[in-house]
């Protein structure tokens, strides 16, 4: 069985160094990009299976290497970076990013969220490209996109990730670390209330100019999408 493929896109090359040594102990398979530039050519490539990237590069920074990664591939990317603000943290996975986390860490968590991102891709891949639905409501898994009686609706990757969450889970009340756990990855040490704030963010595109408000609360519980019949 080949190595699974990770590429580091890091300009403190000691810090680079340090991952490459600690990841091939694990067995991994890496290469090393020290400037954004470098870092997306290698990306394009599609011999890696999933991105350690620094947030501050020379050349292109890494939000912009993100941002062009996910025009043309679902690699897994973790975010590495020295700062630790929730509008950083919210950009960088809007943009698409599946994890982040902030330095200095333990190697033992990087590793865990490895792990965990490659897991759920795993599971991603093996999950069957079908519809998914609830009253009006419809995601194609296949295309990617989101339609409410028809019309689409535009969401961004975390919002589409934690839709399709609640979907595949309708009728079923989710607590806020079931969600947490499940669409920001098990070892999630952020604020719970990031969740709140995207069932808000979600709800203001689905079920604004609705009479069904498909996404509930549950009080002291967490959230549920409702399971309604379509009429046909």
């Amino acid at each position: 069985m080949l190595p699974i493929r990770i590429l580091i896109i890091e300009d403190e090359k000691q810090i680079a160094r340090f991952l490459e040594l600690e990841l091939k102990h694990e067995g991994y398979a890496v290469k090393i990009e020290y400037d954004g530039r470098g870092g997306l050519n290698r990306a394009e490539e599609n011999e890696t299976d999933l991105i350690l990237l620094d947030i501050m590069l020379p050349g292109i920074n890494g939000m912009e290497v993100c941002r062009r990664i996910r025009q043309f591939s679902d690699v897994p990317v973790i975010m590495l970076t020295a700062r630790d603000e929730t509008t950083d943290k919210v950009m960088g996975l809007d943009i698409g990013a599946n994890d982040y986390i902030t330095k200095p860490f333990e190697i033992e968590e990087l590793l865990a969220r490895i792990r965990a991102a490659l897991r759920n891709t795993s599971k991603s891949s093996a999950q069957l490209k079908t519809n998914l639905a609830a009253g009006g409501l419809r995601m194609d898994l296949s295309k990617h996109q989101v339609f409410r009686e028809n019309e689409s609706i535009d969401l961004t990757k975390k919002e589409y990730d934690l839709l399709e969450y609640l979907l595949r889970n309708k009728g079923i009340v989710l607590t806020r670390d079931q969600i947490l756990e499940n669409v920001w990855g098990y070892d999630y040490e952020g604020d719970t209330n990031i969740v709140d704030v995207y069932i808000r963010y979600l709800r203001s595109k689905v079920n604004d100019e609705h009479d069904t408000m498909l996404i509930q609360t549950v009080r002291g519980v967490g959230y549920m999408l409702r399971e309604e019949k379509d009429e046909n």
